[in-house]
């Protein structure tokens, strides 16, 4: 499909491929970048380099390609269940494991495992791509997840997940030691402005977010935290730690971390789901047991 739009006065002089991923922040800039390298983007019907600088007046045809279906699999993958009723099962996410399938990871994620697991047992309202799946947490954070295995169960919850009203605590080590016991982060929280593939506080274009804290342990260089989640947007408790100077440990993205333990990623994990169950109505709460490596890790630096 080929879009066209027009350059206004305010955005004369900035680079095309800037521009493009103003246009539609849910691309990113390299994205845009590699149609402008294959001949998909026109300005005035004549391509240009990603640096082109912009005129008034400009128009800016862009060709995006139908994206290539995926062949989504069942696969026997082991699962670490919490839970498990008609309606849905709450997993124990291991570390490294993709929630659902991309471009980059078609096999091997949570999706596949719960497709061999439940059969045709899930909800389709998230898509192919995405069967069951109502939220998602990051391929190297742990812990508790809620998987749906019908729309009426994907529909409750995800009303709960919109209204706040889902108990999420995580446990998580940051760097440096937090001086108070407890407290709020709040910062609206947004694509980075120049980094499409980072998160970041965007007074502008960014969704509220708030992260409540408390210090469990301190050490000599960490600090051991529970996180409880106000809102869920994406990388929150990433963004929010290190907007204040206390990056997660072994997270490489927002804290550029170098550790001798050798971190697969950040150390955070969801240790408290808790949410009213789509059918019984009762509340429903569970705990998802801290991994083997986080618990190695926290006798390291006593």
């Amino acid at each position: 499909m080929t879009h066209y739009f027009e350059i206004s006065s305010q955005q004369e002089s900035e680079r095309l491929d800037k521009i493009l991923s103003q246009w539609n922040p849910d691309l990113s800039r390299s994205f845009f970048q590699k149609l402008i390298k294959d001949g998909q983007i026109l300005v005035n019907d004549i391509p240009r380099k990603a640096n082109y600088r912009v005129e008034e007046g400009d128009t800016i045809s862009v060709t995006i390609p139908e994206p290539q279906n995926i062949e989504i699999l069942p696969e026997n993958i082991s699962l670490d269940i919490l839970y498990e009723d008609n309606d849905l099962l709450i997993v124990n996410k291991p570390k490294g494991m993709v929630v659902h399938p991309s471009a980059g990871h078609t096999s091997g994620t949570l999706v596949n495992a719960v497709m061999y697991h439940c059969k045709e047992s899930l909800s389709g309202i998230n898509g192919k791509i995405r069967p069951g799946i109502v939220h998602r947490i990051d391929m190297d954070t742990t812990g508790a997840l809620i998987v749906c295995k019908n729309d009426t169960a994907h529909l409750k919850i995800a009303e709960q997940i919109k209204v706040h009203s889902v108990t999420r605590r995580y446990l998580g080590i940051v760097k440096g030691i937090l001086s108070q016991d407890s407290g709020t982060i709040s910062g609206p929280i947004g694509r980075h402005p120049a980094d499409r593939k980072k998160m970041a506080i965007n007074e502008r274009n960014g969704k509220p977010a708030i992260t409540h804290y408390k210090v469990l342990q301190r050490f000599s260089r960490h600090t051991f935290m529970q996180f409880e989640l106000e809102t869920g947007r994406t990388h929150q408790i990433r963004v929010h730690m290190a907007s204040v100077g206390h990056p997660l440990l072994g997270d490489c993205i927002y804290g550029n971390d170098k550790n001798p333990w050798k971190l697969q990623g950040q150390t955070l994990h969801a240790s408290v789901i808790g949410f009213i169950h789509p059918s019984t109505g009762e509340y429903l709460e569970l705990t998802a047991p801290l991994p083997e490596y986080f618990q190695v890790l926290l006798k390291n630096l006593l």
